[in-house]
């Protein structure tokens, strides 16, 4: 149950950034992936509302939160390998292991957008920084967030579009292929797009791994009315949200390739202004806010379910709904299967300790070090 003594805002941060990750990718589960990492286009006023809402909104962010907590794990894990006399060394070269074996498989069944191959390479880099002070952290951890952001601001501007036999051939899968022809596809699209979401997530996925391996170290995310939430929250917050939803609009309304790029400059912005929003609102929870905030926190497990079920949902071996439903109704439905699992899991974790895929991945990493 979560107490008054235990760090609030990680609970709250893992819930709030599970619905923003799963607006963001079911786009590229119910319809084109390769055409979508263009600019997706709107038939419908609806559907642009709907872009404009969800990228202006969770575009770049909900990623970059999850990012942060991934530094706040590190810095939690080292704090229990040293209660309980565990090796941190072997803890965390096996949990880097267990990510990227999870994250390979759900690339290759269920979406080529994995994140947690990223995070495990990029993780075993964070290994070297682990005694770093807070400070330099900071400093590092800004600078990896601020230029890779400034130098695919470019990029993303002017993006490329897909070869039409490509697209062509992704629709017939989609829409026809069995689940083998299925798996082979999103096999050779993940295998492609690796390197790329490595080279452009990764560097400021790691910005964020050591901004949150600071908080940690720093004690500000053990104390959620620390000045520097404050500071966050009225200097960022609005100034961040506003500029991302006025390109989200340029972009999806007008057509303007452009303003991606201020689309992509605003998002770390944002997002330290949802950490200091978030902040704000980690007060202790009622008990049935707690048992959802336990259940939040088994995001591995809502994150690889989220891909499980949607993906069967749009696939053709599936449901068969992708491309056949408007974009306003995706988002309601991955919103709903996130609180269908969240649900499920308030009921699991009534049970167990830990969610199914959480257990997987501590017995991985656990294993020859007694751990349970």
């Amino acid at each position: 149950m979560v107490g008054p003594t235990r760090a609030l805002m990680p609970d709250y941060l893992r819930l709030i950034a599970l619905f923003g990750i799963v607006v963001v990718n079911v786009q590229f589960m119910a319809f084109s992936l390769l055409s979508g990492l263009a600019t997706p286009v709107a038939e419908t006023t609806a559907e642009m509302v709907t872009l404009w809402l969800v990228d202006g909104l969770a575009l770049f962010k909900s990623y970059s939160l999850f990012s942060f907590m991934f530094g706040v794990g590190l810095g939690f894990l080292m704090r229990s390998a040293v209660r309980n006399g565990h090796a941190f060394s072997k803890l965390y070269r096996n949990r880097m292991i267990g990510l990227f074996l999870f994250g390979v498989l759900h690339g290759c069944l269920f979406f080529p957008g994995d994140i947690l191959l990223v995070y495990s390479v990029t993780g075993s880099i964070l290994y070297l920084m682990r005694n770093w002070q807070p400070g330099r952290l900071t400093k590092l951890g800004a600078a990896l967030v601020i230029l890779p952001t400034l130098a695919f601001a470019s990029f993303v501007s002017s993006p490329g579009e897909m070869p039409e036999d490509i697209v062509a051939l992704e629709r017939q899968v989609m829409t026809t292929g069995s689940l083998v022809e299925t798996i082979g596809f999103r096999t050779i699209a993940y295998a492609v797009m690796s390197p790329f979401v490595l080279i452009f997530q990764g560097v400021a996925a790691l910005g964020w791994f050591c901004l949150g391996l600071a908080a940690v170290k720093s004690g500000l995310i053990d104390n959620s009315d620390d000045p520097v939430w404050t500071r966050a929250r009225r200097w960022c917050l609005v100034p961040g949200v506003s500029f991302s939803l006025l390109a989200s609009w340029l972009l999806h309304a007008h057509g303007i390739t452009a303003a991606s790029a201020v689309l992509l400059i605003a998002a770390p912005v944002s997002t330290l202004g949802y950490l200091g929003a978030i902040a704000a609102i980690s007060r202790p929870p009622g008990p049935v806010l707690s048992r959802f905030l336990v259940a939040g926190g088994s995001s591995l497990s809502v994150y690889l379910g989220q891909s499980i079920i949607l993906s069967t949902v749009f696939s053709s071996y599936g449901l068969g709904l992708w491309d056949a439903v408007p974009r306003p109704q995706v988002v309601l439905i991955a919103i709903a299967v996130t609180c269908g699992l969240i649900v499920a899991l308030v009921v699991w974790r009534s049970a167990f300790r830990l969610g199914p895929f959480e257990w997987v991945l501590r017995r991985i990493t656990y294993a020859g070090q007694g751990g349970r």
